[in-house]
């Protein structure tokens, strides 16, 4: 089986699915569980070590570039503020305007550089970090501000990769993720098939229920072709508003509990693909 960026993708995700309830993780641990995932998708003990090398890599090469681009609109930075010092010393207003219209060009870099800190690259929408940085206070475990959280999973999506591929499997994910960045709600693809959605405070449990369950319904009522073959996608939801403060992991918990037991519901009405 050759190895590729869809399979990368998936066996880290279902690792760090698996990492999520675990208080201490070890290089072992990982190594371990990363192992049996990529068994669990026919990929050979070489394939699983190659794997881990792309996915090193992969991160090393994006963090070089991440750090290239910092340091580079640091030291910008720098000189304009020097520049504009001398300026404002010597009254230069024409160097003052020039520095003006670079720093306002350095700001539209430094606003790029912060997207692809907090976009999924698969999916477009935002990422943990951007949860972590933007949601969270200091101790990244509380929320700065109220407001309600629906916790996303795909039905059957591991059925939806092994009958399809990987490929096929990304691409749901894109179209889930599109869909559900129309409930105008900050969209974070948490990991593998879980997506969170944030409402600020005004939107109410009862409303974004509502929201959430007509896309669902919507989503019954497609088709999804590949090839000849046809299929429905469904996903199941927990919902839970929070307060100031409140702790993150305990509001992903309680989410969490909400939808398993919606699974349970919605896997009555949908069986397989």
């Amino acid at each position: 089986m050759e190895v590729n960026e869809g399979s990368l993708k998936i066996v880290s995700d279902e690792t760090k699915h698996d990492l999520k309830n675990l208080d201490i993780v070890t290089p072992k641990i990982y190594a371990t569980l990363f192992h049996n995932h990529a068994l669990s998708h026919d990929l050979t003990p070489e394939e699983s070590e190659s794997l881990a090398d792309d996915y090193l890599n992969e991160k090393l090469s994006l963090l070089t570039s991440l750090g290239e681009e910092t340091s580079k609109n640091a030291l910008q930075l720098s000189d304009s503020a020097t520049r504009a010092i001398s300026a404002i010393q010597k009254k230069d207003e024409n160097l003052l305007n020039e520095i003006l219209v670079e720093t306002q060009e350095l700001r539209k870099e430094i606003e790029k550089l912060k997207e692809s800190v907090y976009k999924d690259t698969l999916t477009n929408t935002l990422n943990r970090k951007w949860l972590f940085d933007s949601m969270l206070n200091t101790d990244a475990r509380s929320f700065k501000e109220a407001g309600t959280m629906v916790l996303i999973d795909l039905n059957y999506f591991k059925i939806i990769n092994d009958t399809y591929g990987h490929i096929v499997g990304d691409k749901v994910l894109v179209y889930l993720s599109h869909e559900l960045k129309n409930l105008r709600g900050h969209v974070i693809r948490y990991g593998g098939d879980e997506f969170i959605l944030i409402f600020p405070k005004g939107a109410s449990e009862q409303k974004v229920d509502a929201k959430v369950s007509a896309l669902r319904e919507q989503l019954l009522h497609k088709k999804i072709k590949v090839k000849d073959h046809h299929f429905t996608l469904s996903f199941s939801y927990g919902i839970e508003a929070f307060e100031e403060k409140s702790d993150l992991n305990k509001v992903i918990e309680n989410s969490d509990k909400k939808m398993y037991d919606d699974k349970l519901k919605i896997k009555e009405r949908v069986q397989g693909i």
